[in-house]
């Protein structure tokens, strides 16, 4: 006989069937990506099927994309309180809840997906994040390539170029940059871009290759700079009760499929899709300009150290002291471990 797992844990999204020697037990997974993305079919949707096939079937992840079981910006929350047993999301939207994790957003730490997976993943591993993720249950960590700057109507060379420019910004780290180049940063998820972008609620956007064919903001924008400013943090979750209340057995599916192994294969499924991110704006005739090293760029070298000094300061004026030391042991895996 199957045995159905607690009803307490129905409250939680997590739901069983009773029948046979283990739980048949469905998950719930909520993210932001479109259900034809890549990002849904090559990365979560493949993650849930192997999870199935780990657990010899008694395991199946129910996939809700495009937010439509929690909103982008609330996702996490989601997860802890049990509207969702899964979510794959951005750090960047709990505003600061994830202070160490976003030290790999800062300019110069990370020069592609598979990198920035490997060093946020090196992070987690290494104990090097503090309690950020105590109230749920971490799968893998990983991260968007760099994240370029895109305008519809102004050409960005220059730092001086974004003056008065609505710019939207994904998080904390960014916004801080851009406000120090007189640029009016706007916060909002990466699904709300287009319409906001086609309204002339922004000017242009910072925002990784990927994300541009995906949400199809390639469309609206004319002009590229091509600099490593940014790169998006990005996690995949359980909620901590559903967790624990699994079988050993379906445990130990979930455990097989977590960490660096799921955070590589993030890596590649990104590294592939900013190519092709960059590639439809090429096919499109827009104008890309790039800045190869942009740390010892004349022009960019100095809103960006700027910036990365006021986000470090910060964090330790909040009590955090060991953010120089993290932010270091970060370029330490960049040029070690996780060098290309």
């Amino acid at each position: 006989m199957k045995h159905a797992i607690s009803c307490c844990l129905l409250g939680l999204g997590l739901t069983a069937a009773a029948s046979g020697a283990y739980a048949d037990t469905t998950l719930r997974l909520g993210h932001l990506w479109p259900a034809q993305s890549a990002v849904n079919q090559d990365l979560i949707q493949a993650w849930a099927k192997q999870v199935k096939e780990d657990s010899d079937g008694a395991l199946e992840v129910e996939i809700y994309p495009s937010q439509t079981l929690s909103k982008a910006n609330s996702a996490y929350e989601g997860v802890v309180n049990g509207v969702a047993d899964i979510t794959v999301t951005l750090q960047g939207y709990t505003a600061g809840r994830f202070p160490l994790s976003e030290i790999v957003q800062l300019p110069g730490v990370s020069a592609s997906a598979p990198q920035g997976a490997c060093i946020l993943q090196s992070l987690y591993d290494d104990d090097e994040l503090g309690d950020e993720y105590a109230d749920s249950h971490p799968l893998f960590l990983f991260t968007t390539g760099p994240a370029p700057l895109h305008t519809r109507d102004t050409e960005v060379q220059t730092p001086e170029d974004l003056e008065g420019l609505r710019i939207r910004t994904p998080s904390e780290v960014s916004s801080d940059m851009l406000e120090s180049m007189g640029a009016d940063p706007v916060g909002m998820p990466a699904p709300d871009i287009y319409t906001s972008m086609q309204r002339g609620v922004i000017d242009g956007l910072s925002l990784p290759w990927e994300a541009m064919k995906v949400f199809q903001v390639n469309e609206l924008a004319n002009y590229h700079l091509d600099i490593p400013y940014y790169t998006g943090a990005l996690m995949a979750v359980m909620n901590r009760d559903a967790y624990e209340a699994l079988s050993p057995e379906a445990r130990k599916a979930i455990d097989a499929n977590s960490g660096m192994r799921w955070a590589e294969k993030a890596g590649e499924v990104f590294y592939g899709l900013d190519s092709e991110g960059k590639e439809q704006a090429r096919e499109q005739g827009d104008t890309i300009h790039s800045v190869e090293d942009p740390l010892n760029d004349p022009q960019w070298s100095g809103p960006l150290k700027r910036g990365t000094e006021r986000y470090l300061e910060r964090l330790e004026e909040r009590g955090i002291d060991n953010a120089p030391a993290v932010y270091e042991k970060a370029l330490s895996l960049r040029d070690g471990k996780c060098a290309l």
